[in-house]
């Protein structure tokens, strides 16, 4: 991915940039639902559902800077992220940091971004430190199943739970071989802790976040989510780029595909939101 075509904005500097930027050089697509664009918008804005976004590509502009923006940045991050990878033109594509909710000036809950696994780790750590990840997202989407019931959703996040644990024995399939006498995974699996998130959240804020979280229960449950397979996607194709093993690099960037499938899966469960 081209992390020069592809920039993230805060909300001052994307309605600077609307400012001082000629309508005909920029598109700013809304991503959401027609509901949630029928009730508040950025004005300007097109619409372009993000269950809709793979086979209506190219129809975005390949002349202009494309600028996208959903309720929170979740699901705008992955549009961006589409639209960079399709190579629609060598213009550059945003992200909206926060989505509507900071562009109107309402506060998100922050966090730390931490850096989840640092250049100097050797490969046996990496590893490691990559099936924790995947034991933290296979924690979060447990405790959210056993408070969610019979919803309308749930049938995805069983699958995304399901998705984790297999993408960990994947890993562990590679990291017992940097190992002298490794444990069986099921074992090593209870031993991890999970207690961060690919987004780089502690798992206990995410949770408590979303408890908090009344009104959009759903939304603010698979934006979360989306977060979570879009940072594990990032984290997926960086491993691979620095694996010089060609088949650790492709089980890597398989598991990369992965995520961005189950990034399908979060986006047609959040059109049933809304």
């Amino acid at each position: 991915m081209d992390d020069f075509k592809l920039q993230e904005l805060l909300p001052n500097e994307l309605k600077r940039y609307m400012r001082t930027e000629d309508e005909r050089h920029y598109l700013l697509v809304d991503v959401r639902q027609p509901a949630e664009y029928a009730a508040v918008h950025i004005p300007g804005a097109v619409l372009m559902p993000l269950m809709e976004m793979e086979s209506r590509l190219f129809d975005l502009p390949a002349d202009r800077e494309l600028v996208f923006y959903c309720r929170t940045g979740a699901r705008s991050q992955v549009a961006a992220m589409l639209a960079t990878e399709a190579e629609l033109s060598e213009k550059r594509v945003y992200n909206l940091v926060g989505g509507i909710l900071a562009w109107e000036g309402r506060k998100l809950s922050d966090f730390p971004r931490i850096q989840v696994f640092t250049p100097e780790e050797n490969k046996g750590d990496l590893l490691r430190t990559a099936m924790n990840l995947e034991k933290g997202a296979w924690r979060y989407y447990r405790e959210i199943l056993e408070t969610i019931g019979q919803e309308t959703f749930a049938p995805a996040i069983r699958e995304l739970s399901q998705a984790e644990e297999g993408h960990a024995r994947m890993i562990y399939a590679f990291w017992k071989h940097s190992q002298t006498d490794p444990p069986a995974f099921e074992a090593l699996f209870r031993e991890l802790e999970g207690e961060i998130l690919e987004s780089g959240e502690p798992l206990q804020a995410a949770l408590a976040r979303l408890r908090a979280a009344a009104a959009d229960r759903c939304l603010d449950i698979l934006e979360l989510a989306l977060e979570i397979e879009y940072r594990a996607y990032d984290l997926y194709r960086n491993i691979a780029e620095r694996e010089p093993d060609t088949e650790r690099r492709n089980t890597f960037l398989t598991i990369a595909q992965a995520e961005k499938k189950h990034m399908r899966v979060i986006s047609r469960a959040l059109a049933e939101c809304c």
